[in-house]
């Protein structure tokens, strides 16, 4: 079933995650103690640069001077690799929420075309699903001992994953639509909602959105070349015949002055 495979794949997708952020965060806490290491360094070479600068030659006043520098350059190399280093684990996790945000939209949609279905039978099949439900229990009988003969180890996990999943199929789509949403979490596009999915960046740089999710726009793929939002290509339109506007009275304006 779809949703089984959006599920296992995205569990699959995440699986190595805290792995990665533990590492990343033990990578940023040790460029934090090298930094502290570094500054106190820099410290004490200040210290004594300070206490020694009158006795000091001019190349030795240099040469204290250099190591300083040296310090704090390595200080900076360290802050500027914890940054990169930050950003990346949050384009990371990033990256995992846009594609549960997608897929819990394909989600959303099967739950509600499964809901749809099950409507139609109860309401318009229901002699037809009475006969095949009896089929089905007359067969499953003939199957009972294969299919105990099957739960093996290595298909524990599956049969898991299995009973998890149809919990989560017998969620209403509305407790999908109403799942809580981060109020921080920024808001992007026509309908503003928060990123998902396959989005595009408007190439004015004066938009007021800025970002727009491709079903909201018409899109299936990205267009070469510049993308323009409707609502800016819309304001351009304007602006054009503002100006044409403007510059045909004007011109009639200075015909008949002259005439």
């Amino acid at each position: 079933m779809a949703t089984a495979m959006y599920l296992e794949h995205y569990l699959d997708s995440i699986e190595n995650l805290p792995c990665e952020l533990q590492r990343n965060f033990q990578l940023m806490r040790e460029l934090d103690q090298r930094t502290e290491d570094k500054k106190a360094e820099i410290d004490i070479l200040a210290a004594e640069y300070i206490s020694r600068v009158k006795t000091l030659s001019p190349d030795q006043r240099v040469e204290h001077l250099q190591k300083i520098q040296s310090a704090y350059s390595k200080c900076k190399e360290y802050s500027d690799d914890k940054v990169q280093l930050a950003m990346q684990t949050y384009e990371m996790v990033d990256k995992h929420i846009r594609r549960l945000d997608a897929d819990l939209a394909r989600f959303e949609a099967d739950l509600k075309d499964k809901m749809e279905g099950s409507d139609f039978e109860s309401s318009g099949g229901r002699g037809l699903k009475k006969g095949r439900g009896q089929k089905e229990k007359r067969g499953s009988r003939g199957r009972g001992r294969r299919t105990s003969e099957e739960d093996t180890p290595k298909k524990k996990k599956h049969k898991a994953g299995s009973e998890f999943t149809e919990t989560i199929l017998s969620v209403h789509p509305s407790d999908v639509l109403d799942m809580p949403v981060d109020p921080n979490e920024p808001t992007y596009c026509l309908c503003h909602q928060v990123s998902y999915g396959e989005m595009i960046g408007c190439d004015n740089p004066d938009c007021p959105i800025e970002w727009f999710h491709f079903a909201c726009v018409d899109l299936t793929t990205k267009p070469k070349g510049k993308w323009f939002c409707p609502r800016c290509v819309q304001e351009k339109r304007k602006k054009n015949y503002l100006v044409r506007w403007v510059f045909k009275n004007s011109v009639a304006s200075r015909d008949s002055g002259v005439s």
